[in-house]
């Protein structure tokens, strides 16, 4: 999967300064929300900062593609509104929302397993199926035309950049393979990405000793 990820030109025409930083963890061992985990959460929301200018560069990034950032903010936006009050959902979850908070960086994270094919960046045709649940039963959504989205072969994955996740690749407590998406724009610096991408390796080996992680960076201008 890893060297298979790719952001399709269309985009990289939006944005020239979008970098990924794309990591694997395999041999995850998750579980509920615990102490550490919740504690993860509490030490990032003492860091966070909402004028951080990560988060004016993605909102200028949904502008691009026709979205409307007040109505569906960016992951990063969202979470540092509400820093103070971020719920537990399980280790591995608690792992990436903190480090998102703390390094005021968008972060995605899938179990890899339910992938089909691999995850491609790309501006949507419209007729792609994106799965959720709507009022209380699954349901089918597709984004619309130009949308920035992440996709596999089975349909999008992520709309509107890294506003909201699918329900098919959802990273539950029974996940054993991860798939996370740090993604970047200019000016955050790259080696605060890697710096990030670093603390979110170190938090997934806490959890899971054992993880094999692997990670690769798309992107960078």
């Amino acid at each position: 999967m890893l060297e298979r990820i790719t952001v399709d030109e269309a985009v990289r025409e939006l944005r020239p300064d979008f970098a990924v930083l794309v990591m694997t963890a395999e041999g995850l061992a998750n579980g509920p929300s615990d102490a550490a985990s919740e504690a993860w959460l509490r030490e990032a929301a003492e860091q966070a900062d909402a004028a951080d200018p990560h988060v004016e560069a993605w909102r200028e990034a949904y502008r691009a593609f026709g979205a409307k950032p007040k109505r569906t903010r960016p992951s990063v936006d969202a979470l540092l509104r509400r820093a103070d009050a971020l719920p537990a959902i399980n280790k591995v979850v608690d792992a990436y929302n903190a480090v998102s908070v703390a390094h005021a960086l968008p972060i995605g994270g899938e179990d890899l397993d339910a992938y089909q094919g691999p995850a491609h960046l790309v501006r949507a045709a419209g007729d792609e199926p994106f799965d959720v649940i709507a009022a209380g039963e699954p349901a089918v959504e597709h984004p619309e035309p130009g949308e920035v989205v992440w996709r596999d072969d089975a349909g999008v994955t992520c709309r509107r950049w890294n506003w909201r996740q699918c329900v098919r690749t959802r990273l539950t407590e029974e996940t054993e393979n991860g798939l996370f998406l740090l993604e970047r724009l200019a000016p955050y610096p790259l080696e605060r990405l890697q710096a990030a991408g670093d603390e979110l390796a170190a938090r997934l080996r806490e959890i899971s000793p054992d993880v094999r992680i692997e990670s690769r960076l798309v992107g960078g201008a």
